[in-house]
């Protein structure tokens, strides 16, 4: 590759002005004619050169907004500079800053971001593509990592694109700041911005959306033809692109897996997320945001872990989302595309192991919903300390991802297709059993089993295939019908199907129905 790149720097003019004679040259360098021509790419910004492996067309760390710190700390993101002569993008960009990533608990090292470099130098993006020229028009798929809006890159193990791509999409994915860089609001940034602050990292995602629009076409793919997803804070920034005006036109699909923020996980008001920008700014000796911008990025991140249980994320401010959030979705103002949206049993273990009495259970119920607590205690039971823990479990996943699912469905003019994962992945020698743990879906569904260092058996194949199968039918189609899979039906109210994906898929009517409903009745005020 390197003599190959070099290449491309020194006869950039014969590359811009005499192409025929490029491709020839590079065909003898390469011997690969047709994948080398997506091996360097014109974008808005200028010429990039990523590499070829297994015949798809790589390219990491594509800049797709300026570099964020310094003046532009706390701002929108800023549109990239212009280059001359070719941009190597052989390798992932930096990580945003965040605390040093580490393995802990169920998520071993694939799962986690790469320790070094961390840098508020980070808006850069990834593509695989395994066309052959720039005019394939191939299903886009966009990866939005998760990560409490605290933590997480691109640059994961486990979202690798290259066998995405092998299967006919183009597959890219995604930096934005997180932490306090990506989603501080203040006072002062508010009166400096549209009457907003907070949310910079949901402006990067939809820069990096724009970016695509604008330059996907250029790597194979099809500008019209986008699907959004994401796991965890990831598929909550999801449900935010779905409700954001200035999301709207670019995206078709979306792919919601493990988060959503229709039921108990709304996004803070602006009020709310300013003390905590002010509480931070206290931390950090600052008496402006001036001086907060002039403070190294170590020292603000220090400032965000001493705030202890104050967390940051994403802010109704009234401009990337709409203050009035669930009314959006009861009216139908959001941006209505198909939706594929579940969560792994698992995911409840996110909130530790329940430990309530039945008494207290009981206390809570009649405290919390008055008239309506025997209705509650009935779907909900607290017979004994078991049954309530068991409950308090149950209601974990649901308030969590499980009652946004319906919820999206109910309100979602498109189809919603609705799953949950049970699949526990084969264990790791020495390692924990975590069951369908938080996140154990993803590698299944990008197919990158792979790349996660464990025995697999045959089962594990088979339900990656089944659930990337799924998935791809859905980025190609707007529906994960098709290929001979088991029929996976749109939800709705009635006969309320949810897909259970374990060993194989299986349609199961009704199921959580009950809790569903009165869920949804308690949340209304009914």
């Amino acid at each position: 590759m390197n003599s190959t790149n070099s290449f491309f720097t020194q006869y950039y003019t014969v590359m811009r002005f005499n192409k025929p004679f490029f491709t020839t040259i590079l065909f003898f360098l390469t011997g690969h004619v047709l994948t080398a021509q997506l091996n360097i790419v014109t974008t808005s910004n200028g010429i990039v050169a990523g590499y070829i492996h297994n015949n798809i067309s790589i390219f990491k760390g594509i800049p797709f907004a300026a570099p964020p710190a310094g003046a532009l700390r706390w701002k929108a993101p800023q549109p990239a500079a212009d280059w001359q002569g070719v941009k190597q993008c052989t390798a992932f960009s930096a990580s945003p800053v965040q605390p040093t990533p580490a393995p802990f608990l169920c998520w071993s090292e694939e799962f986690i971001a790469p320790p070094a470099p961390l840098s508020e130098d980070c808006l850069y993006l990834n593509v695989w593509s395994g066309a052959k020229t720039a005019n394939e028009k191939r299903p886009v798929f966009v990866w939005i990592y998760g990560g409490g809006f605290n933590s997480g890159s691109a640059a994961c193990a486990i979202y690798d694109g290259e066998e995405m791509a092998k299967r006919g999409i183009v597959f890219v994915s995604i930096n934005y700041r997180v932490g306090p860089f990506g989603f501080m609001a203040h006072p002062e940034l508010t009166k400096e911005q549209n009457n907003a602050s907070g949310n910079y990292g949901l402006l990067d995602q939809v820069a990096a959306l724009q970016w695509v629009k604008k330059n996907i076409a250029a790597f194979g793919g099809n500008p019209n033809q986008v699907t959004i997803g994401g796991q965890s804070a990831g598929s909550m920034s999801v449900n935010a692109l779905l409700a954001s005006p200035l999301a709207k036109g670019l995206f078709q699909g979306a792919i919601l897996e493990s988060g959503g923020l229709l039921a108990g996980l709304a996004p803070a008001s602006l009020q709310s997320a300013e003390k905590i920008g002010l509480e931070l700014q206290k931390k950090a000796g600052a008496s402006s945001i001036s001086e907060l911008r002039n403070k190294s990025a170590e020292e603000i991140l220090k400032a965000s872990q001493d705030l202890g249980g104050m967390r940051m994320g994403l802010t109704l401010d009234g401009y990337a989302l709409p203050v009035d959030f669930m009314q959006t979705f009861k009216e139908g103002k959001h941006n209505n595309v198909p939706v594929m949206m579940g969560w792994v049993k698992g995911d409840g273990g996110l909130f530790g192991k329940p430990d309530i009495t039945a008494e207290k259970f009981i206390q809570q119920a009649k405290e919390n919903y008055g008239a309506n607590a025997a209705d509650y205690l009935r779907v909900f039971p607290a017979g004994s300390d078991g049954e309530a823990q068991a409950s308090q479990a149950k209601l974990a996943i649901l308030n969590f991802a499980s009652l946004s699912a319906y919820l999206m469905a109910a309100y979602n003019k498109k189809p919603t297709f609705i799953y949950e994962g049970g699949y526990v992945p084969t264990d790791k020698p020495g390692f924990p059993n975590y069951g369908a743990f938080h996140t154990s879906e993803v590698p299944f569904a990008l197919h990158t089993l792979h790349l996660w260092n464990r025995p697999w058996k045959q089962s594990d194949f088979d339900v990656q295939e089944l659930m990337s199968t799924y998935w791809l039918q859905f980025i190609k189609t707007g529906n994960p019908n098709g290929n001979g899979l088991p029929q996976w039906n749109a939800y709705d109210k009635a006969k309320g199907t949810i897909l259970e994906i374990n060993t194989t898929a299986t349609a199961k009517p009704v199921l959580y129905k009950n809790e569903f409903e009165l869920l949804d009745k308690l949340k209304a005020g009914k």
